[in-house]
């Protein structure tokens, strides 16, 4: 219980960025709810007088941390504010103990709350909801239940959702996750590891926690690329934009910035360092963009908010922010990293009849979690250089680009694909991105993980042991995150792979029996294949050059050959050529020449290896094609 207080002292003195010697005095009052049980609460008023908009927090975690500090910069300094305050303890927590019922629906809590709210001589009726994670996920059950009252919500780090592979990614168990959650007093381990495949249970709580349409207000989802309800978040603003009631969808918004989950330590969603890496472009701007939706929703402040982007998104290594309408942004194209002999990670397929390495798993000595999208409290969280701790073990195979010449833009989800063999009838593959900085620090943004036995599903009749040393191909890409992150020159992309990340993911004891019991414990021998016929890789959405779109051309007639190319690169069309521009992968022009002909040939003899693209322009500037080539 000590440790677990700590936690949540530590979550609320560094989400307000101070620790004060005299702690906030609020209103305590109790909420009556529709079965006559109250809710305890802290009410915090701006003195003065008069009538306020009010901020809602439902929380899990005890609402008397909140007197050392309110949300949304308002810290102790109340009667700076233009908003009421009312924070309450859900039921079966804290001070609502007594409200305790055997299944609570937290939405019409939320809703009984929202209106006494409105009917208290402080309110002037109109209310919006914020909070991270499980605070955030009670404003959408809230939501749902449509209070009159309720004017807008700020949910941070959530979704509604309550699906399969937020527990089961890759058929794993999240073994950190779940043992958080039910340090946390949410007691969720004892249905999840009855239902490690998907079944019928999964199928229908997916369904009932899928709402999209029953969104009736403006909502402001803020989440960070190197959280663990990215898929969440981008899956439910996409729902809401497209589902929502006609008069609201438009208002929708979506902030998703450099941040992790939060909830110990210093980094939250917000705080400028995050892991080893500092984001000074992006501090407090969940903070501040917050207030403003809530001044335009809650105060009828005209602020611009009405016409501000759908999606503002921070694009990690550029350090800059960016706008879209929709997620993944348009002009991204697919490019296959390949996996190498001797650890080389590039854009040409391999060409060799054999190549393979291995990986002796022991799951008495897995390989350990270190950064990414954690929630257990002992664990690190975020981006951290894993080059000490998880690079320099034997277990693990490394796959490195060349120091870049030029930057490598990602825009969208990765996915890998494996071919791998095993000796056991069961065993894990784990996969780790990282950015490697010219110093040698290795900093993870992304994680993956998939079980053999799930290779072909998550039903028990898509299951299936591995035949001992049989090649398959897996995909991991189940709750592998999209992202936002430009791999720099002088940097390096890197993919790890290795048989397990531990406490992450559950560690396969690879005897192919009962999971998540106690069982022999085997050690495996796993090879990963890179030849010519089994060609493993990663698959990267990168942005396409700046006006590089194919056009109007008839894409028939016209062929760029060879492909890979070496020294000379030849163009052939059925049309005249008036012109022809190569772009580097980020967008910068190398080449350009002006043709008359409809053959012609490009010295590549000065060009570096790697991935171009070639546009072709036919008469008009709006008769044109690309295509994409590689050369080595």
């Amino acid at each position: 219980m000590k440790q677990k207080l700590f936690f949540l002292l530590i979550f609320f003195l560094t989400t307000n960025s101070f620790i004060i010697a005299q702690p906030l005095s609020p209103i305590i009052d109790s909420i009556p709810m529709r079965d006559g049980k109250k809710l305890a609460a802290d009410i915090y008023i701006p003195s003065g007088g008069g009538q306020f908009p009010t901020i809602l927090v439902q929380t899990p975690y005890n609402r008397i941390y909140y007197r050392w500090g309110l949300p949304l910069q308002t810290g102790i300094n109340l009667d700076s504010s233009k908003y009421a305050f009312v924070i309450i303890d859900w039921r079966c927590f804290y001070g609502s103990q007594k409200a305790c019922i055997a299944q609570p629906n937290r939405g019409q809590d939320g809703y009984d709350v929202v209106e006494w709210i409105a009917q208290q001589t402080w309110s002037d009726g109109k209310i919006g909801t914020w909070g991270p994670s499980a605070l955030g996920k009670i404003q959408f059950q809230t939501m749902k239940e449509n209070p009159p009252h309720l004017t807008c919500a700020v949910p941070l780090v959530a979704g509604s959702q309550f699906n399969y592979d937020e527990y089961y990614p890759g058929g794993v168990a999240r073994t950190e996750y779940i043992e958080q959650l039910d340090n946390l007093g949410f007691g969720l381990s004892t249905f999840l590891y009855a239902h490690p495949f998907y079944d019928s249970t999964w199928s229908y709580t997916q369904t009932v926690n899928w709402y999209p349409s029953l969104i009736r207000v403006p909502t402001y989802m803020i989440g960070g690329w190197y959280d663990h309800n990215v898929k969440v978040m981008l899956d439910l603003f996409a729902g809401i934009r497209q589902s929502s009631p006609l008069n609201v969808r438009d208002k929708h918004r979506l902030l998703m910035g450099p941040w992790a989950h939060g909830g110990f330590g210093t980094a939250q969603v917000g705080t400028c360092t995050q892991g080893d890496l500092t984001y000074t472009e992006a501090c407090h701007w969940s903070d501040s963009l917050a207030l403003t939706f809530f001044d335009y929703h809650l105060r009828n402040i005209t602020n611009g908010w009405n016409t501000s982007p759908f999606i503002q998104y921070f694009q990690m290594g550029e350090n800059t922010w960016n706008s879209e309408t929709s997620w993944p942004p348009p002009g991204t194209t697919k490019q296959k990293f390949y996996l190498k002999n001797g650890g080389g990670l590039d854009l040409i397929a391999p060409q060799n009849n054999s190549d393979s390495s291995v990986i002796i798993y022991d799951p008495r000595d897995p390989s350990p979690t270190y950064g990414g999208p954690t929630l257990r409290q002992d664990l690190k969280q975020g981006p951290w250089d894993i080059s000490d701790t998880v690079e320099t073990r034997s277990d693990i195979l490394i796959f490195s680009t060349d120091a870049l010449s030029t930057n490598i833009v990602i825009k969208g989800k990765p996915i890998v694909h494996l071919f791998v063999s095993t000796n056991r009838k069961d065993t894990d593959f784990s996969i780790r991105l990282t950015d490697v900085y010219p110093d040698g620090r290795s900093e993870i943004f992304s994680d993956g993980i998939k079980r053999m036995r799930f290779r072909n599903g998550y039903r028990t009749s898509d299951t299936a042991s591995a035949i001992p040393n049989h090649i398959y191909e897996i995909v991991i890409d189940d709750y592998l995150p999209n992202t936002a992150i430009t791999i720099l020159p002088g940097h390096r992309l890197r993919v790890d792979v290795t048989s397990s990340n531990y406490p992450r993911f559950n560690n396969n004891i690879n005897n192919g029996g009962t999971m998540y019991v106690a069982g022999d414990t085997l050690t495996a021998t796993d090879y990963v294949y890179y030849d010519k016929i089994h060609s493993s890789y990663l698959e990267l959405p990168v942005l396409l050059p700046a006006n590089a779109e194919n056009k109007s051309a008839d894409d028939n007639k016209t062929e760029v050959f060879p492909n890979p190319a070496k020294n000379i690169l030849n163009i052939k069309s059925g049309e005249n050529i008036s012109q022809i521009i190569i772009y580097d992968i980020a967008g910068s022009v190398i080449y350009k020449s002006y043709e008359k002909e409809n053959n012609t040939k490009v010295d590549l003899s000065g060009f570096e290896k790697g991935m171009y693209f070639v546009k072709i322009v036919f008469g008009k500037e709006d008769n044109t094609i690309v295509r994409k080539i590689v050369v080595n």
